[in-house]
């Protein structure tokens, strides 16, 4: 009997009967043993340490707690029979029904005898995954169409469930005649229901043309859903457009993936009717034209959003090399030293760059709340102070990085935006910037030139990191578990320090979300200039030669890997030493702030409050996380002090962040109350008045200059007057 089992005795002639055999049908039942055989047969290790069959046990695993899939590798299956995995990788919309027929089948065996009331045998559904290289949708052209494909990629929008039917049955108007058990083909293309009706018509009328209707009850239903692809924000080129694709998913891929995901799809490249347009619309040229789509075939979800990718690539050479560098001793200033090295100065800042883009640790308390770990840093300052280009240089070396300018961003840009389908009519979802930076880094620059309103849609997802969304029906909560890097300008264009507190144009709310806020000033140092200009000379000079990296400093693409593989590998804690001493030290800044405000008549307290200890914290354990040490030691807390005093709070000591929580004592309220109300007597709707003789006017009842200054910016940012800067005219408008 074993002779049966050869394949060769299919194309044998020795039996004689039929001559005209069906070579497709004889080739299907030959590829179809084939694929039962890997299931059965295929295993892992070896017969001196004891093997396992590996999908079979899968099967019979998955099968008994009710879970009709399996998750094949297509190296197994290229290892096991090559022809066999290139049929399949060519021609998968053949070859794939005949996997899952047979792995059907081998579940039917492997889960024998069955319980008395599941005799029914369900079907399995085969998904494939895939080690190899994947392409960009740039990629996909006519060559690969009705091949398997593999492309990573963000889920941007994702639609509901619904159902589509595989068997069908129709019924005639007329006769009443009803055909049965058609078969859908997968994926979106439909099925056209037949024009005419084929009854012998005896004796009865002809019935009409389009007669049949389907009957649902009779109908086999699958569950499907369709997704929206966007390419990774690092693979598109400067000056294109992020390019998109239609996912179709069916049965235990849907529901597997939100918006926001990063994901590596293995599909097949397929096409679908173009959908129709009216008739003024419709070119002759078109017809053969149609859309393409990807039929979903495995998914595999980057469930961390930390750059996963970057780390799965590392191997144990690099892995060697990048724990020898983090033993070294100076590992932290060498990391300050390798960002934007062709920028000159800006070290402080740097270093705060340095522990943004490692961040500290995320942690989920017991009863259910969480902590951010990222750290949120502001830069504020002059023109020229190369702000624009941290930002640029941060969006590169980062494992996930998106960059973004005010002016050209809404709220819905950054948070998450709710649309119409135009095909199906429903509402669905897209994430924005925040949501396709998550896990990593959003940049972005012209922070002050955004709308106050869009400023206020982030400030949940620095805080909380997460974006809730409540719009036409769709109440949802999306992942933004980023770092936000902003830069901006002061309010006159150039820091004046004569103005102090009117230089920013921030509400507090905004301002107590940062961990860190840097004022860069344009300071005049004649020997400072001389350096500067000769360093921007050097580096125009050598720009057409390869700019070596200096020593001391570390490549781009290892500084990236360094990032990503530290992120992924350490989550630090504080020592008990280091916690104990920033205890002392907050309660230290705190008793000093209460002071201060005694002794300066009340003004310009020190905002630190819980939300400026939990940021020294966060400053720590990046600075462990870098040396990939498993706790923040003493060292690291005077370190996250000493940045936290050279930005915030120097910042606060120059009086430019009055308002911030803990800022504006109940005295100056009450005063900034009074000159409000006497500004808003002494204005007429519609009426001009010149700036210059209100502030003399305030000046004259003896208020402070910076007070009156002050409430006319509040009543401008709330629109309450409008400022005509040629003239210095003020125009009342409410």
């Amino acid at each position: 009997m074993s002779g049966f089992d050869d394949p060769g005795i299919y194309y044998s002639d020795s039996f004689g009967g039929d001559q005209h055999t069906d070579e497709g049908a004889v080739k299907k039942t030959h590829l179809k043993k084939r694929f039962k055989e890997f299931l059965r047969q295929y295993r892992v290790g070896t017969d001196r340490t004891g093997f396992t069959f590996k999908y079979r046990d899968v099967l019979k695993r998955h099968y008994t707690l009710g879970e009709y899939w399996i998750e094949v590798e297509i190296e197994d299956l290229a290892s096991f029979d090559e022809d066999l995995a290139d049929c399949l990788y060519k021609q998968p919309s053949e070859h794939l029904p005949l996997f899952e027929e047979a792995a059907t089948e081998v579940a039917d065996e492997v889960t024998k005898p069955r319980p008395a009331g599941e005799e029914m045998l369900q079907d399995i559904q085969v998904m494939l995954r895939s080690d190899a290289n994947p392409a960009s949708i740039r990629n996909l052209k006519s060559e690969q169409m009705s091949r398997l494909v593999k492309i990573p990629g963000i889920i941007i929008a994702a639609t509901a469930v619904r159902a589509k039917a595989t068997k069908m049955a129709i019924q005639c108007r007329g006769c009443r005649n009803v055909i049965g058990n058609i078969s859908v083909r997968p994926g979106l293309e439909g099925y056209a229901l037949p024009r005419k009706c084929n009854t012998e018509q005896a004796g009865r009328p002809k019935c009409p043309v389009d007669p049949y209707f389907i009957i649902p009850d009779k109908c086999k239903c699958v569950d499907f859903q369709t997704l929206k692809l966007q390419e990774s924000p690092d693979a598109v080129p400067h000056g294109e457009m992020p390019r998109h694709m239609q996912l179709y998913c069916d049965r235990y891929q849907c529901d597997r993936v939100v918006p926001g995901n990063r994901v590596t799809i293995m599909g097949i490249y397929s096409i679908k009717k173009a959908s129709k347009t009216s008739s003024k619309g419709r070119d002759r040229v078109g017809v053969g034209i149609r859309n393409s789509y990807i039929r979903v075939v495995g998914i595999q979800v980057d469930t961390e959003g930390a750059g996963r990718s970057a780390v799965g690539a590392v191997s144990p050479q690099e892995e060697e090399e990048i724990r020898e560098l983090a033993s070294r001793p100076d590992i932290y200033e060498t990391i300050a030293k390798s960002i934007a090295p062709s920028i000159y100065g800006s070290v402080d800042v740097k270093k705060a760059i340095a522990c943004l883009l490692f961040g500290g640790s995320r942690k989920r308390l017991p009863d259910g709340l969480t902590r951010r770990g990222d750290v949120n840093l502001l830069m504020l300052g002059d023109p020229g102070t190369a702000k624009s280009q941290l930002l640029k240089f941060v969006e590169r070396c980062s494992p996930i990085g998106v960059y973004t300018s005010g002016k050209g961003s809404s709220a819905a840009g950054l948070t998450a935006s709710v649309m119409r389908d135009p095909v199906s009519r429903n509402f669905v979802m897209e994430g924005g910037a925040m949501v396709l930076a998550d896990g990593g880094v959003v940049c972005i620059d012209e922070f002050d030139k955004m709308r106050e309103d869009d400023r206020v849609a982030i400030h949940e997802a620095m805080e909380q990191q997460t974006i809730s969304i409540a719009k036409a029906g769709i109440t949802t909560t999306l992942n933004s578990r980023c770092s936000v890097l902003a830069a901006a300008n002061s309010v006159f264009g150039r820091w004046d320090d004569t103005k102090g507190e009117e230089n920013i144009d921030f509400m507090p709310t905004i301002l107590s979300r940062f961990d860190m806020i840097f004022i860069i000033k344009d300071e005049h140092n004649e020997q400072r200039d001389m350096t500067l200009a000769k360093h921007v000379m050097n580096v125009h000079l050598s720009a057409h030669t390869q700019m070596q990296t200096t020593e001391g400093e570390i490549e781009l693409n290892k500084l990236k890997k360094y990032i990503s593989f530290c992120r992924a590998k350490c989550g630090p804690r504080l020592s008990a030493e280091a916690a104990e001493k920033l205890k002392n030290r907050y309660i230290l800044m705190r008793s000093g702030a209460r002071d201060h405000e005694r002794e300066s008549d009340k003004r310009c307290a020190i905002p630190i409050t819980v939300r400026q200890l939990e940021a020294i914290i966060r400053i720590s354990e990046s600075l462990a996380k870098m040396k990939l040490q498993p706790f923040a030691t003493e060292s690291d807390v005077d370190e996250a002090l000493r940045l936290f005093q050279v930005s915030t709070l120097d910042a606060a000591l120059s009086g430019s962040l009055s308002g911030v929580e803990g800022f504006t004592t109940q005295e100056d309220q009450e005063m900034l109350s009074r000159i409000e109300k006497q500004l808003k007597r002494r204005f007429a709707i519609g009426s001009q008045v010149s700036e210059h003789s209100i502030v003399q006017d305030f000046i004259k009842q003896k208020y402070p200059e910076h007070a009156i200054y002050k409430v006319l910016h509040l009543m401008m940012r709330r629109g309450e007057i409008q400022h005509r800067m040629q003239r210095k005219v003020l125009y009342r408008i409410k």
